[in-house]
């Protein structure tokens, strides 16, 4: 018998220790993927991908092993002497002196990963999505999505929030709407979850501050550089608002947050993209009808739905914003109540608009917020005169008739953020595996 415990012996190092500043001079063995080979003749540079970098390791004819053996892609086992080196990535090299071939490609890659472009399209490398992700520019976008997703974790869990996890397969959609996907569960109809909106209203009489990081889905029939059928939600609630302005300044500490963690702990990925991160310390907020004035005064475009913000509209809104203030994003507040949803608090001196903002960052919507209805009564009036069906709301509006804090809260699209973020034309570009109403595969 074998008793595991979490002592380990070093085996392998990894990139961070070889960068070190003690490196220079120790012996190391290090684990990776062949990413490109350059032979000089005397002398060969075989680059290894790493899973934080890539690291130049440099083999001399007749001492030593024949890197000739070694093809792009080769999963390999290098030991050696570190050195310092200026040229090379990040100021070390090592100098091989033994080689273990842990795995051969068996065909050569058909989508170019070295380099700083592949030269293929959205589309092919998408096709290639498993493989198109190796090379390093792919990567580190979503390395930096991982940062988007963790600043909203740790900032959250520092002002109180509990993480939740809902289920994603249920009776009815959250929005309303025909955009669902239906499904059979054991012979009764059922949705896939557009949103966790029921539920986390539930537990924010429970917790009082939720939040959750999960996959949602809209059937819609679009086919936009914007959209995804499914796409990963950042959702949270909190309850007794002062009033739907804390859930604006709470998203603008988050995003505070964001900026200060990327540039701490992300700053090659964001150098490796030419990322210039946003400006976060305060945002300006403005009416959804006097950013539409404003907007249409200044590019002189007419107005056209009364109701809602299109997305030739929020790029002008963005840009006068920018213009203006040199903000990057920008709170429209008080949507009109026929585009937001029934549980939308309106607004005490209007109810003709509603207590909930947008975020727009850099011409496009990120974030849909705002104050809920907490009032049982005023809820199912609400339910009544839209004409809407309770069934399979039973759950959710009991946690009303029983009693609900004053609450609201936000969902920022992971996707979009990341596309805005990282200046990307096309949504799919940050969405590993997309799915749209083309792809269900890779």
């Amino acid at each position: 018998m074998e008793w595991i415990t979490t002592e380990k012996e070093k085996k392998t190092w990894e990139l961070k220790e070889i960068l070190a500043e003690d490196a220079p001079g120790k012996r190391a063995c290090v684990c990776g993927a062949v990413q490109r080979i350059r032979d000089m003749g005397e002398i060969t540079f075989v680059i290894l991908r790493k899973r934080d970098g890539i690291l130049q390791t440099v083999f001399e004819r007749g001492n030593g092993p024949d890197p000739s053996v070694l093809s792009k892609e080769a999963c390999v086992q290098i030991s050696g002497v570190i050195r310092a080196e200026t040229r090379a990535p990040g100021g070390r090299e090592l100098y091989a002196d033994g080689l273990r071939i842990l795995s051969r490609p068996d065909e050569p890659m058909p989508i170019a990963v070295s380099g700083k472009q592949s030269g293929a399209s959205l589309e092919t490398r998408l096709d290639l999505r498993p493989l198109s992700l190796r090379g390093l520019r792919e990567r580190a976008r979503f390395k930096i999505q991982e940062g988007v997703a963790r600043a909203f974790r740790e900032y959250l869990q520092a002002e109180g929030f509990t993480e939740i996890h809902t289920p994603k397969i249920g009776a009815r959609g959250a929005e309303g709407g025909a955009n669902l996907f239906r499904l059979e569960y054991f012979h009764r109809p059922a949705v896939l979850a557009q949103s966790p909106q029921f539920y986390k209203q539930m537990m924010a009489a429970v917790f009082e501050r939720v939040m959750e990081i999960g996959p949602v889905f809209r059937a819609e029939k679009h086919n936009t550089r914007r959209h995804l059928n499914e796409y990963v939600s950042l959702d949270l609630e909190m309850a007794y608002l002062t009033d739907f302005t804390d859930l604006m300044r709470l998203e603008t500490g988050y995003l505070a947050y964001l900026t200060r963690l990327l540039s701490a702990e992300y700053a090659p990925e964001l150098a490796l993209l030419g990322v210039t991160l946003p400006q976060t310390d305060r945002i300006p907020a403005v009416r959804f009808s006097e950013a539409r004035r404003l907007a249409a005064e200044k590019y002189g475009v007419p107005i056209r739905s009364p109701y809602d913000l299109e997305p030739d509209e929020e790029q002008r809104i963005g840009r006068y914003f920018q213009e203006e203030c040199g903000a990057d994003f920008v709170f429209v507040t008080h949507y009109p109540s026929r585009k937001r949803p029934f549980y939308t608090m309106p607004s005490p001196e209007d109810p003709e608009v509603t207590e909930s903002f947008d975020l727009l960052f850099r011409g496009m919507e990120v974030t849909t917020g705002g104050q809920r209805i907490h009032d049982w009564k005023m809820l199912t009036e609400r339910i009544a005169a839209r004409g809407m069906d309770t069934e399979g709301m039973e759950a959710y509006l009991s946690a009303f008739r029983h009693g609900m804090p004053p609450h609201g809260g936000l969902g920022i699209g992971l996707e979009r953020m990341t596309m805005q973020l990282l200046g990307e034309e096309n949504v799919r570009e940050v969405s590993l595996f997309p799915r749209d109403q083309r792809r269900l595969t890779p």
